[in-house]
């Protein structure tokens, strides 16, 4: 297949991905030539027949075509080097698309969201709850998807649950509604000692990446809670960002503005002239550090519990948001 004939197709998996329902040739045709693609209707159709015998799209009558379970998975694999740097452009579309007002606590909040079976949830509560008791995550709120939900644009099944944990990247909406700059720079371990950040151990930055760095830290069984509650060592996943030293003060305000409204805080905000954690810095930029909302289901997946995280994944109203140790009162509520 040559390139410019997988580019196409992978453009029309990739539209029917971001649809996610029966979509016809015609409604294709003007997604491509909305995105600079000069190409006929009569050309997608051939692309989709094709695509129809190799069983990555099927037609469901006069609603038009939708991807199947192989055309997903296609559509994730495929051309990886133009994921690279996806990450970023996914942070920005989500800190654009947010929008929660500290002042009136009102709005939309970007959330991770983790799928678990209903059947081990209560095991999973008991093992992230003290990691949200040492206070080594995103906030204190979380939210619940029930089965029939739709939760990062999949359908939650009937036999799962759904949890959505505050993302850190809220913070960088909110300082730009502010007028503030901000630039994330990368994802990292962290050791922590005494519940005092020490280092960072790993780092993957965001514009050389596919996947969001926790996702990674957590499948590969890096991050550590086992002397959290203890005597506070851990080893975490956070992220790393950059504003304007002369934004100091206000990032602050805002901080703890989050901090209030159960959200979560900057964890550490350097100072200018000087390094964060060893972390060189542009002159006139301080750097600062956030902890990320997937750390508890690091520990949920530590204890070989069943479990599908994705960071920066989805969009709720506050109001949906409760305290994490009203968790499994919810979840008996609503199922």
């Amino acid at each position: 297949m040559s390139d410019k004939v997988e580019k196409k197709k992978l453009s029309i998996l990739r539209i029917l991905g971001e649809i996610n329902r029966p979509t016809s040739s015609h409604k294709i045709t003007e997604y491509l030539n909305s995105r600079g693609y000069e190409v006929s209707e009569r050309t997608v159709r051939f692309h989709l027949l094709s695509m129809d015998k190799e069983g990555l799209t099927e037609y469901v009558g006069r609603h038009g075509r939708r991807l199947t379970e192989l055309g997903r998975k296609e559509l994730s694999q495929a051309r990886v080097f133009e994921k690279v740097g996806f990450l970023n452009s996914r942070i920005d579309e989500m800190t654009c698309l947010m929008n929660f007002d500290p002042a009136t606590k009102k709005g939309r909040l970007i959330v991770n969201t983790s799928l678990m079976k209903i059947a081990d949830i209560d095991e999973a509560c008991e093992a992230l709850t003290p990691i949200f008791d040492a206070g080594f995550c995103m906030g204190e709120l979380v939210t619940l998807f029930t089965p029939g939900m739709v939760m990062g644009g999949e359908v939650v099944p009937e036999d799962s649950i759904g949890l959505g944990t505050i993302c850190s990247f809220n913070l960088n909406g909110i300082m730009v509604r502010n007028g503030i700059p901000v630039q994330s720079l990368f994802g990292g371990l962290i050791e922590i000692h005494d519940s005092q950040l020490v280092r960072f151990l790993e780092i993957i930055k965001y514009a050389g990446t596919s996947i969001e760095p926790l996702e990674i830290f957590i499948k590969s069984g890096m991050l550590d809670f086992s002397e959290a509650a203890e005597n506070g060592n851990a080893r975490v996943g956070g992220n790393f960002m950059e504003i304007p030293s002369i934004c100091r003060e206000r990032v602050l305000e805002i901080s703890n503005e989050m901090e209030a409204a159960g959200l979560g805080k900057v964890y550490a905000l350097g100072w200018p002239g000087h390094s964060l954690l060893e972390i060189p810095l542009n002159s006139g930029r301080i750097g600062g550090i956030l902890l990320g909302g997937l750390n508890p289901l690091a520990e949920v997946a530590g204890r070989g519990i069943s479990v599908v995280s994705h960071a920066v994944c989805d969009l709720v109203e506050y109001n949906s948001l409760f305290h994490y140790s009203d968790f499994m009162n919810q979840v008996h509520k609503k199922l």
